[in-house]
């Protein structure tokens, strides 16, 4: 056993107990620590006090020029790993934490990739009939997903007492536990209603409560799985016949929609759960003519 082997399951103990993380960052992190543990042991190294700050630099220039990782990916990475180095300072473990000298890189340096409204209007569509006998959850799902904003692991997460029709709101279950209420447009709450008359019922069938209370279910009646709604969208992207679509293209195409709409940042930014509004901003340079329209109708030398 490696001496890795225990500070990274104490770490991570600490973050389900003490910081209340939800199992999808904690899988994250577990994630990131393992590709570290893996990578300290092909360069020889079994014990945490033995890294240093090289180790940790070459570590992060393998997960992009070896892996492709992407900035945003690399800086979480390596939010992980000061996590991890922070945790066994404080702990007395170390004398000094390998990982303060280094710095994110660069995030966003590519744009976000967004639908159009006609291209949403395809993906929308394609939950028809001849999608298959799931089309109406498909078809809510899809809905759902491009009306509130919602990310692969929040959609599939949403209890029937999270729906609230009546107010035509959805109380979404956030990263780190954080609570936010979306409103919900006209079609998506149709789309619900249709799916929870007529096909929904089939689904719980089973009556041994494997479904969780939850909103959108499997074929066996069991909670849809974040991988689950990515084979969705993939599946009526292709019948759409679009290329390239995953499901945080409908999270990106809600916010600058709403943004090319007119809507405020901070709007955007509460609706989509970000704690820091420079996550947000990423999405006011995506639809430069909206810009330029600002500008020539508000400013007093156009």
């Amino acid at each position: 056993m490696s001496s890795f082997d225990q500070p990274v399951r104490e770490v991570l103990g600490w973050l389900r107990i003490e910081a209340g993380l939800s199992s999808a960052t904690l899988t994250a992190y577990q994630r990131d620590l393992d590709d570290l543990v893996e990578d300290m042991r092909k360069r020889g190294i079994t014990n945490p006090a033995d890294v240093t700050p090289r180790h940790l630099a070459d570590h992060l220039q393998h997960l992009h020029r070896d892996r492709g990782l992407q900035p945003s990916s690399i800086s979480r990475h390596l939010s992980t790993i000061r996590t991890f180095f922070r945790y066994l300072e404080a702990d007395k473990r170390l004398e000094h934490n390998p990982a303060s000298p280094l710095t994110p890189p660069t995030r966003w340096k590519r744009l976000p990739g967004v639908m159009t409204p006609r291209q949403m209007k395809k993906l929308l569509e394609a939950a028809n009939p001849s999608a298959g006998r799931l089309w109406l959850r498909d078809r809510a799902m899809i809905e759902l997903m491009y009306a509130a904003g919602l990310r692969a692991s929040e959609v599939g997460t949403i209890r029937i007492h999270d729906y609230k029709e009546t107010l035509g709101v959805i109380l979404v279950h956030g990263k780190g536990n954080r609570e936010r209420l979306v409103p919900v447009g006209k079609p998506a709450r149709r789309a619900v209603q249709q799916y929870r008359e007529q096909l929904y019922p089939e689904l719980t069938r089973f009556g041994d409560e494997r479904d969780e209370d939850r909103l959108l279910l499997s074929n066996t009646g069991r909670p849809l799985e974040r991988v689950a709604v990515w084979q969705i969208v993939r599946r009526l992207a292709k019948l759409a016949e679009l290329e390239n679509i995953h499901p945080h293209m409908l999270r990106h195409s809600f916010a600058t929609h709403l943004l090319a709409g007119g809507a405020d940042l901070r709007v955007v930014q509460e609706l989509l759960g970000h704690s820091d509004i420079a996550t947000t901003q990423i999405y006011t340079h995506v639809d430069r003519s909206r810009l330029k329209s600002v500008v020539a109708n508000h400013h007093p030398r156009p």
